[in-house]
């Protein structure tokens, strides 16, 4: 790609549940990416995951993004001259791209059952064999595909990856990467439901779109031989490749919301001022100046070198964000802080929901106080004899807990949800729904009695109460 080429960059986010604290560090380095070189930054959705497809999640990461700050130059609500910019709204763009691709023998239809290709895994764990697809369609005759194709036999259509060969390309962090093809699968790229996979789209609207340089996480260099195999087909230029490390626990595993809280959502209700937390990610990678500790995005956009970056992932320190946040809020004029406070902690619209479940127990308006504290509290910390049942050890308890953290983080968020949520896991683990809903209390409230309990989640919200069952466990394993 020549140096004089415009500069655009692209954030992609999947509209499929909370937006996450990483698609905010990726999209900060986008965002000074574009501003650094007078580029263009846009945001596009991809969407075409039907399966997982939330639908009020492209507008909290329209929300999320711009209370960070981080303004796009081009997207689905702002427009553009390469829109449109949600991929559902793209789809015969990549229907032609799979044709053309077909048409030049470079990919072909695959008519194999999910039943098939599951005995073929399972066959190739049992061998110790890497899994991937064996080509069997590959194989198929001209007469048997439009056999196939005449009873209307579901397919998708795969890339035909050259075998035996290689593909290398230029991490502009890492050099010259190499790949064996015999470790990148034909990879599909058209669903059987007629929606591109990622790694088609993808590609098809960076060329589209002009995007100059791909900036993304690190856990995309294993997928990116099948995108320049793509951009090798169909006779595009490639784009510059720049992968990020990934955000990482302090134990330096993958950052992951069973240790920390990774909703953008999460970190807005927690009360996390937007200014602290970008200069919290901008601290993250060693992009800035080793001397500085706090800065704003505009000294950023001055001052962060991507050459600065450190390939050593970047651990993302909760309690430091907590120390950074404190600095932040202690230096805000008292009347500013007044209204951070009404805003996030005792917003009206917040109040308006708990108030229904506190009117029918208090005798005084004081009593309301004591029912609904654990609303504007940040830790309850409930003591053993608050949620531990009655004939349960604290393992089995803390056992528990666990499965009640996987179950509410898969369970959406309405009240016939949750029920079934709990519901379900007393009849898995045996144990009565009753001692269930009430650990479920205790570690929410850190009481025995409250407000209803599932309405009390509701208003709590999702993001906050993962957290809260989190660091319960965190703080009980570390009593044991």
């Amino acid at each position: 790609m020549m140096n004089d080429t415009p500069i655009r960059v692209r954030i992609a986010p999947s509209p499929t549940g909370d937006p996450h604290v990483g698609t905010a560090y990726i999209a900060l380095l986008n965002y000074l990416f574009a501003r650094q070189r007078h580029g263009r930054f846009i945001l596009r959705i991809e969407d075409t995951d039907r399966t997982r497809f939330v639908e009020t999640s492209e507008q909290m990461i329209f929300e999320s993004l711009r209370w960070l700050g981080l303004a796009w130059d081009e997207g689905p609500d702002v427009g553009g001259g390469y829109g449109p910019y949600r991929q559902s709204e793209r789809t015969e763009l990549y229907r032609a791209a799979v044709l053309r691709l077909q048409e030049s023998g470079k990919a072909y239809r695959c008519f194999c059952t999910p039943e098939r290709l599951e005995a073929m895994r399972k066959q190739q764990a049992a061998a110790k064999q890497p899994p991937r697809y064996d080509r069997t369609c590959l194989q198929l005759s001209p007469a048997q595909v439009s056999e196939n194709l005449a009873r209307q036999v579901p397919f998708v259509v795969r890339m035909a990856v050259p075998q035996p060969g290689e593909t290398t390309f230029r991490d502009e962090l890492r050099g010259e990467i190499r790949f064996d093809h015999a470790n990148v699968d034909d990879q599909v790229l058209l669903k059987s439901d007629g929606y591109p996979t990622y790694h088609l789209a993808n590609v098809v609207d960076d060329h589209a779109m002009e995007i100059s340089d791909v900036i993304r996480a690190e856990e995309w260099i294993s997928s990116t031989p099948k995108h320049v195999l793509l951009y090798q087909a169909f006779g595009w230029p490639a784009p510059r490749f720049w992968h990020m490390p990934l955000l990482r626990n302090p134990d330096k595993s993958k950052i992951s919301k069973r240790k920390n809280p990774v909703s953008l959502i999460y970190y807005r209700q927690a009360g996390f001022l937007p200014a602290a937390l970008i200069n919290f990610l901008g601290l993250l990678g060693g992009g800035m100046p080793a001397d500085l500790e706090q800065f704003n995005l505009a000294e950023m956009a001055e001052k962060f070198q991507f050459e600065r970056i450190s390939l050593g992932g970047p651990v993302f320190d909760l309690e430091k964000l907590r120390w950074l946040n404190g600095v932040y809020l202690r230096a805000l004029p008292p009347e500013t802080l007044l209204g951070e406070l009404r805003e996030n902690v005792f917003g009206e619209s917040y109040l308006r929901q708990i108030v229904p479940l506190v009117q029918e127990r208090i005798e005084t308006l004081a009593q309301a106080a004591d029912l609904a504290d654990f609303f504007f509290r940040d830790e309850v910390a409930p003591p053993p004899e608050v949620y531990l049942p009655k004939k349960r050890s604290k393992e089995e308890t803390l056992k528990m807990s666990s499965e009640l953290l996987a179950g509410l983080e898969a369970s959406d968020w309405t009240h016939p949800a949750l029920e079934k949520t709990l519901r379900d896991l007393a009849e898995q683990s045996g144990w009565p729904a009753k001692e269930v809903f009430m650990l479920f209390r205790a570690i929410l409230t850190g009481k025995t009695a409250s407000p209803p309990l599932l309405e009390s989640a509701l208003v709590f919200g999702k993001a906050r109460t993962l957290d809260r069952l989190r660091r319960f466990l965190e703080r009980e394993k570390a009593r044991k």
